[in-house]
């Protein structure tokens, strides 16, 4: 099972039609802040909210006549279930999804909204992976799991294949960590077409497995995180996703839940765009100091916006020009 640069070009002429050509913006005053070119390429106006989309759609389109008649399943806590969902109903397949009980309520909405069946789980009593392979085996649905596959991979990376077109000229590229479905076909896109690019990948401090894995060599694994960045509380990389990213990216970065507040405020209220604290990983490791940046292009990609706005005031606010 591997994934390789033209596999994210194949998958962007076969999703094209059906996704959104996203936006890439820029902010006078971040690029003050930071000294720095930003470039943000926003998912957050893709369809279902997310960059996850892009690899929903393509595994749904790579569905076997037979695959399709009897469904599938996935395992999310959000925006893959959204994104699968509505795939699913633009295909006519049916989707159910595993979410633990505690998932954005915003999210589990949607996901109903589109079509899906949810059911619930305990994070503190089984896993959603056992649980998804065990709904798989009795009902005959096919796994479309939310990072580690080569379709995810591939379509998930053709976001920042679309960034590299526009902006190639790219010295450092920043992406938000969490199964590492986006940081590896994003390291995919980008040094398909311009090796030099420094790529790094970042995660929330509370779930550093990526950060541990990266740097011991061998897969590392956390337990349920506690973060504002619920997308990216997953249990670890995969060997698909950790073997990418550790050929191709330079190092990968953590951040605390106040840096991820404090960037997604200055994103929704200088830039008036609605993103979520996981969509402003990326943002939140370029300005973070870790790397030197300034006098720099640097690409990053703001991976969602499914936010619930009734929670956005709970979460600690420190602005960046405080």
């Amino acid at each position: 099972m591997s994934v390789v640069h033209k596999d994210v070009l194949n998958a962007y002429s076969l999703i094209a039609p059906h996704v959104v050509r996203t936006p890439i913006l820029t902010s006078r005053t971040l690029n003050d802040l930071a000294g720095a070119e930003i470039f943000l390429k926003m998912e957050s106006f893709q369809r279902s909210g997310s960059f996850k989309f892009r690899g929903a759609t393509h595994a749904m389109l790579n569905l076997s006549p037979d695959q399709k008649s009897k469904g599938v399943l996935t395992y999310s806590s959000g925006n893959h279930a959204q994104a699968l969902a509505l795939a699913g109903r633009n295909s006519g397949v049916s989707v159910t999804v595993v979410m633990p009980n505690d998932a954005p309520a915003v999210k589990k909405a949607a996901t109903e909204g589109y079509g899906a069946e949810v059911i619930l789980y305990d994070r503190a009593e089984e896993t959603r992976e056992a649980l998804g392979q065990k709904l798989c085996r009795e009902r005959g649905l096919t796994l479309i799991p939310p990072y580690d596959h080569p379709h995810i991979v591939a379509g998930a990376g053709t976001a920042a294949l679309e960034l590299m077109q526009e902006v190639p000229d790219l010295d450092l590229f920043f992406v938000c960590l969490g199964g590492g479905g986006l940081s590896s076909g994003s390291c995919l896109a980008i040094h398909g077409i311009n090796p030099n690019v420094r790529i790094l990948p970042v995660e929330p401090e509370a779930g550093d497995d990526g950060q541990r894995s990266f740097r011991t060599g061998t897969i590392q694994t956390v337990r349920d995180p506690i973060t504002i960045a619920d997308g990216a509380r997953t249990p670890s990389l995969s060997p698909l996703t950790f073997g990418i990213i550790r050929e191709h990216a330079e190092d990968i970065l953590t951040v605390s839940d106040p840096e991820l507040a404090k960037w997604m405020w200055f994103v929704m209220e200088r830039m008036k765009c609605v993103v979520e604290p996981t969509g402003v990983l990326g943002l939140a490791g370029a300005m973070s100091g870790h790397v030197d940046i300034r006098g720099r292009r640097v690409g990053v990609l703001v991976s969602g916006g499914n936010v619930d706005l009734g929670e956005v005031t709970k979460f600690w606010v420190v602005r960046p020009t405080d």
